[in-house]
């Protein structure tokens, strides 16, 4: 993706955190049925020799599971906060009116390829993992054990597990760092207030971080 210096977010943390809070992640790979995508569920893990890896399950029904080959390589995108931004909102608009609507938006990207783990116990494996991931945050968590083991089985059987292990991570948080800082301040503001239509306090909150940096002596 390109990527200018200032948009670029190279923090380990920074970058799983976005795919912790994001994980539903858009899957790309490219082979002779041509580009084919698939949104899944992520979780990062650790494969062989603590190297970095993303876990997920795709419907065997899926054409995409069908074109999947063991080491293939693949793009797996995941989306943070998004959002229109307003001219209006920059105080050169005032001054110049050399302004021009944009989208700000966080997003990471990571490259590497595929391991397909059809087994049984992986997938069982991959499926507790991750839903315990999300359900463990609730009062009253399901967890899988919850259902029938049969019906459980039968589930599995219609899914293939994928491992993918990670190459390249790269992070964009292009959050209006290549505006004056009354511009920046000017977006957090709008994007912070509740009656504007496009009122967003997620990409609001990642203006006024960056913005902070920025004015940090």
């Amino acid at each position: 993706m390109y990527l200018p210096e200032n948009f670029e977010e190279l923090r380990p943390e920074v970058l799983w955190g976005l795919v912790a809070q994001h994980p539903l992640g858009l899957i790309i790979t490219a082979g002779p049925e041509g580009p084919m995508a698939s949104p899944l569920p992520f979780l990062r893990g650790e494969g062989e020799a603590d190297r970095a890896v993303l876990t997920a399950h795709m419907a065997r029904a899926n054409p995409h599971a069908a074109a999947l080959t063991e080491g293939m390589d693949a793009l797996v995108i995941f989306q943070g906060a998004e959002t229109y931004v307003s001219p209006g909102w920059y105080p050169s608009k005032a001054e110049t009116g050399r302004v021009v609507p944009t989208w700000n938006y966080e997003m990471v990207q990571v490259r590497g390829r595929i391991g397909l783990k059809p087994g049984a116990d992986w997938l069982a494996a991959q499926v507790d993992a991750l839903t315990r991931a999300q359900e463990d945050r609730r009062p009253r968590p399901w967890a899988v054990s919850d259902a029938p083991p049969a019906f459980i089985e039968s589930q599995l059987r219609g899914i293939i597990g994928l491992e993918i292990e990670v190459a390249e991570i790269r992070g964009k948080w292009k959050m209006s760092q290549n505006r004056p800082l009354p511009d920046m301040a000017g977006v957090a503001r709008g994007l912070a207030y509740p009656d504007d239509p496009h009122h967003n306090p997620a990409a609001a909150a990642s203006v006024a971080e960056r913005l902070a940096a920025r004015e940090q002596p």
